[in-house]
């Protein structure tokens, strides 16, 4: 039986109603579009990164490009990465190196998951207004998992932890792994660790898998994630909707993950996959593949959570 019949079937027999888990009403949050992104490039955009000065870093599936731009999309340059394969960009974090700050290329993506290695590729962050010409890579790392190949689409670095962490787009539920960064720095190969499953998201519903079947079975799956500054929140968007999972003081974050997310329903990209928290505390941001992409910002700190 082809595996995405199974796993429609498998859909269609467990999922019920739309309501989250726990039964709270996803919120309808208010996105603000604050632009376009200008780039004609950027026609797949699957990670964004907050840089420093208002600059975020972007990058599209394939290509081994990254992009800059402001808070509204503003094309401000591309760069090359030398060194890089491209095999399937998916997402993009931000970590402190002995030199200074590196960008970390998540070339996780496996669609039919048959990767027996995935890579991140770690560059240094380009001093601000140098925004064109060659990046090359400071250091690549392959990435393994101790039960077998999956699809990641959304990487994130954790300081509270010091940790790189995966969370998987083809399990049901998700699973969550992580490297140590002074392995995934210094180290050439490393097997990820097994974290959690989690299983806050919203199931899709019968009409959504209906209606569009190659789409719609992936409609709550994770495709971008970011963690906050102050390693409270992890942001993790998904094709439907936002949800933002909150840790604790002497908390992990296999812990964080079990508890009943915030949801909040958007932005209306059609495919979102990557998003971003801002500099300035409690914006987040999301923007999509396809063209025309637009930028979209929340404020989550004045959002209503609902009550847990």
């Amino acid at each position: 039986m082809n595996i995405y019949v199974l796993f429609i079937i498998l859909l269609l027999a467990g999922c019920g109603p739309s309501a989250p888990p726990g039964g709270e009403d996803p919120s309808r949050a208010r996105f603000e579009m604050t632009g376009k992104l200008e780039s004609k490039k950027l026609d797949e955009a699957s990670g964004i990164q907050a840089g420093t000065n208002g600059v975020f870093f972007v990058h599209n599936d394939e290509g081994a490009r990254i992009f800059a731009i402001d808070s509204t999309g503003r094309d401000l340059g591309e760069m090359k990465v030398k060194g890089a394969g491209d095999k399937d960009w998916e997402d993009i974090t931000r970590v402190m190196g002995n030199e200074g700050p590196l960008l970390v290329i998540a070339d996780t993506g496996d669609n039919l998951e048959t990767r027996k290695k995935t890579s991140l590729y770690f560059i240094p962050e380009p001093p601000a207004g140098a925004y064109d010409g060659d990046l090359k890579v400071h250091h690549r790392l392959d990435v393994r998992y101790p039960d077998g190949p999956h699809d990641v689409e959304a990487v994130a670095y954790d300081f509270s932890s010091d940790m790189i962490l995966f969370l998987t787009k083809r399990d049901n539920p998700p699973r969550l792994y992580g490297i140590p960064l002074d392995l995934a720095l210094w180290e050439e190969d490393v097997e990820a660790v097994f974290l959690a499953e989690v299983r806050g998201f919203r199931p899709p519903t019968r009409m959504e898998i209906l209606s569009n079947p190659r789409r719609g079975m992936w409609i709550s799956q994770p495709t971008g994630m970011d963690i906050s500054a102050d390693g409270r929140t992890a942001a993790v968007i998904t094709y439907r909707s936002l949800y933002f999972f909150r840790r604790q003081d002497n908390e992990t974050w296999g812990e964080a993950f079990q508890r009943t997310p915030e949801e909040h329903i958007g932005p209306p990209g059609y495919h979102d996959e990557a998003v971003a928290f801002g500099q300035e505390p409690g914006s987040v941001f999301v923007t999509t593949e396809r063209r025309p992409a637009p930028v979209y910002r929340l404020d989550y700190l004045k959002t209503a959570a609902p009550e847990l």
